[in-house]
């Protein structure tokens, strides 16, 4: 079978080879990691979503897209001491950043953010100029690339690399923070119904001239609107503010040949999964352990309808390939059952082995062969 044949078959419940082989990734710090373990480590990729032969990762083609503001806010350095750095960054946030264990601009810890570059309207009429739909800077090859990277028509091909095609409630707290966007929902309505009716507009027509030149396997729309406990946002909220333009967008992709919308989320969205498979998902991915997300209790909940990706706990990586195996058994229902691609619910963090990463990667191939009892 071809790649995009297997990821059809998964997603149709229907007789596979093989289940595709994907992951996310690491962190530089982990790869930093692998390499003084193991020679075979230093060449791997930075990025594993177009696939990793070294890592036996399958194809995928991701269509070039850049959703971020165009042109970006100039970047500048504001403050600067021996162990952190304040800077101006290219959505017009300021943030202070641990230098400390930094890979590039790779941190290990998250950055802590002092200022978002919307409070009100008109800071939103200012910047959503920077969000033109269409714009030539925004795609390469003018929206319909030829294929790359040794991919193929046989490959499933993607609108926009990871995190690229950003979703709703990803782009709001890039512009308002999760606070500030925490309160607008209440105290600026007005704000909130614009940005969102816009946002759909600049989803739909960025993708419209790949859509009319290209065929299209899947959209992910990136989210991360839930945290351990449950979603950053109400029910109520989601419905009136969220749901009818996700609802226009997932419509308007299918309707011009993409075939499944995936979510992606971290934490815990489960109060806001009837609202999005009404809307047209169809899957759910990283699934984070952390937040309880078993992939096993959602199909359960949530039955054939959602499809889930992801939801290999990272900290079982950490443990010794006893617990990786025991963990991986755990899935075999699931894979037999299909509509479930595994990989780790997030990318690889630096507490996790080469030779344990490299266990789990034997052993997952096995599992995806229907060969792992």
């Amino acid at each position: 079978m071809t790649h995009r044949e297997r990821l059809t078959h998964v997603m149709a419940y229907r007789s596979v080879d093989r289940v595709p082989n994907w992951e996310a990734g690491a962190w530089p710090q982990t790869v930093r990691r692998w390499r003084a373990e193991s020679a075979e480590a230093r060449e791997l990729p930075a990025d594993w979503f177009p696939g990793c032969p070294a890592l036996g990762l399958d194809r995928r083609q991701f269509i070039p897209f850049n959703g971020q503001a165009v042109p970006p806010f100039a970047r500048e350095v504001l403050e600067e001491d021996e162990h952190t750095q304040v800077v101006r960054d290219e959505l017009g946030r300021v943030r202070r950043a641990l230098k400390d264990g930094a890979v590039g601009e790779a941190r290990v810890s998250m950055d802590t953010y002092l200022r978002f570059a919307v409070q009100d309207m008109d800071d939103w009429r200012r910047v959503k100029r920077r969000f033109t739909p269409g714009d030539p800077r925004r795609y390469s090859g003018g929206g319909a690339p030829a294929n790359g990277d040794g991919t193929t028509d046989a490959d499933p091909v993607i609108f926009g690399p990871n995190t690229q095609t950003k979703g709703f409630y990803w782009i709001a707290r890039d512009l308002l923070g999760t606070e500030g966007l925490s309160y607008a929902w209440y105290d600026q309505p007005q704000l909130m119904e614009d940005m969102m009716t816009f946002w759909g507009d600049f989803l739909i027509e960025s993708m419209r001239p790949v859509l009319q030149a290209r065929s299209v396997d899947y959209i992910c729309l990136a989210e991360d609107l839930a945290m351990r406990s449950g979603p950053l946002l109400g029910p109520d909220t989601y419905r009136r503010f969220i749901y009818p333009h996700l609802q226009r967008v997932i419509g308007f992709a299918k309707t011009h040949g993409v075939r499944y919308v995936c979510i992606d989320t971290d934490g815990n969205p489960e109060p806001l999964i009837p609202m999005m498979l009404d809307a047209g998902v169809d899957a759910l991915w990283p699934l984070e352990r952390t937040a309880d997300q078993d992939p096993a209790r959602l199909r359960q909940t949530f039955g054939r309808s959602l499809r889930l990706w992801g939801g290999v706990d990272k900290r079982a990586l950490a443990q010794s390939p006893a617990a990786i195996d025991a963990h991986l058994r755990t899935l075999r229902p699931l894979i037999e059952d299909g509509g479930y691609i595994p990989t780790v619910d997030h990318t690889v963090p630096p507490d996790v082995s080469w030779s344990n990463f490299q266990h789990y990667l034997k052993q997952k191939d096995r599992l995806l062969n229907g060969e792992f009892g």
